[in-house]
């Protein structure tokens, strides 16, 4: 059997139903007789709604709530904090935790042993206290159907839930990360496991050095996230589906990929590059190696937006990490940065050209249109590299060449239209400068 908070999920007592009866029978005894206006149907309408209202629990005395308020930290607990907690909002109090009578004003009495009082809840309990309630389906129901009640069995399998159970009091627990009096929905902005918050609620131990201490990990993962293509994503662009840190590790099962797995977590965004790695010539050799896929060329916290630069054999090329001049690995990856070169430089000759007719005034967006799809397959080709197959790359690139030179042929007709006309502009403002001049001297001739 699970324990209930108190006065939760519960239907109104049979003392209050005969309250507000009595209330009813009282009110209409003081209105006036022979009134039946307007005013009596407001009147019994009203006194309907109180009937039927449940009791308020904002009105529910709390003597917990009522000295912690006065108290300073770590022991306050104000009502304006409290008041932003979802267990507080779905009708749960002080004692739904910590026990007690929170309706006496007497603290031997009401933090008495009689009275199911707790007091501060050990580290270790907090797991299986939250689970009390967020384990049992049929209770959950009731506030949220959608919310998930496996998170403790989850948490009980990751390293922090691991190393609690073996004595370890330092590893997060429920409260270290969705804090303890003003726990708030993840979708609330001011939550701490808020997309835009759980990475700095994960650095509070994860970059401590001190705390981290005898864990044998590194604590610089925070700052290169926050240098990576993914938190630019999420804090500067405003994308909340971009990655964080339980995005890769899990939440409440939060546990380090490992080489097997990482490639696997990727995929769950860049499916099509998982794809074309997959069946890529490096496959076996990263497995045999020990090499994580996507980790071993883009790294893992601190991934930067990728550019060509990352493929060839540059100063910059992820290629020469493994391969040497000679090999073939080293020759197919000269190739392919050769192909991605061409078709950017094409594209950015027809773009030039194209921007040079369109400021003379002359009507080219039809091929400035159809040079988006040169852009496409340039796009499509920095994809197909993780297939790292040649024959592949050359058919998305092929199709890209096309189209950048049948518009750069569009920009040079367009600048020999423009050539053309402004030629003839200038013959016929001549041929009119010769006119005018010949009429005033002939003018002229006529006046003498």
């Amino acid at each position: 059997m699970h324990w209930r908070p108190n006065n939760c999920g519960r239907a109104p007592s049979e003392p209050w139903r005969k309250r507000r009866q009595a209330e009813a029978v009282l009110a209409a005894e003081l209105l006036p007789t022979g009134t039946a206006t307007a005013t009596s149907v407001v009147f019994y309408f009203v006194v309907f709604l109180l009937f039927l209202a449940p009791p308020s629990y904002a009105q529910t005395k709390d003597s917990c709530l009522d000295c912690h308020s006065a108290l300073p930290d770590p022991l306050g607990v104000s009502r304006e904090k409290f008041g932003h907690d979802i267990h507080k909002q779905t009708g749960l109090t002080c004692s739904s935790c910590h026990g007690g009578d929170p309706t006496n004003d007497d603290p031997d009495k009401a933090m008495s042993r009689q009275a199911g009082w707790k007091g501060k809840i050990d580290r270790k309990q907090v797991p299986a206290l939250c689970g009390r309630c967020h384990s049992d389906p049929s209770f959950m129901r009731q506030f949220n159907p959608t919310l998930r009640t496996d998170q403790l069995s989850q948490y009980e399998t990751s390293v922090h839930g691991k190393r609690l159970a073996n004595g370890d009091t330092k590893v997060a627990i429920c409260t270290d990360c969705h804090s303890v009096h003003d726990l708030r929905v993840p979708s609330d902005p001011a939550s701490t496991v808020s997309p835009l918050n759980v990475a700095n609620t994960c650095a509070r131990c994860h970059a401590d050095p001190n705390h981290m201490s005898g864990y044998k990990i590194p604590t610089n993962q925070f700052a290169e996230y926050n240098k990576s293509v993914h938190f630019q994503a999420l804090v500067v662009r405003g994308d909340m589906s971009a990655p964080t840190c339980p995005t890769c590790h899990g939440n409440h099962a939060a546990t380090p990929p490992g080489v097997a797995s990482v490639t696997n977590v990727c995929s769950t965004c860049h499916v099509f590059q998982a794809q074309l790695f997959d069946s890529s010539p490096h496959k076996e050799p990263f497995a045999s190696a020990g090499l994580p896929g996507c980790v071993t060329c883009h790294g893992n916290h601190g991934i930067v937006h990728p550019t060509d630069a990352f493929i060839g054999t540059g100063s910059e090329a992820v290629c020469i990490q493994c391969h040497t001049e000679g090999d073939i690995g080293y020759t197919i990856a000269a190739k392919i940065k050769q192909q991605l070169v061409q078709l950017e430089t094409a594209i950015g000759g027809a773009e030039q050209i194209l921007d040079s007719a369109e400021r003379s005034g002359m009507e080219v967006s039809d091929a400035k249109l159809d040079l988006a799809q040169a852009k496409d397959a340039l796009i499509k080709a920095r994809v197909t590299i993780h297939g790292f197959n040649l024959n592949r790359v050359q058919a998305d690139i092929k199709p890209g060449l096309e189209s950048a030179a049948k518009d750069y042929d569009a920009g040079q007709k367009a600048l020999a239209e423009r050539n053309y006309r402004r030629i003839g502009l200038g013959v016929s403002l001549v041929a009119i400068a010769l006119v005018l001049v010949g009429l005033r001297m002939y003018i002229k001739q006529i006046e003498g």
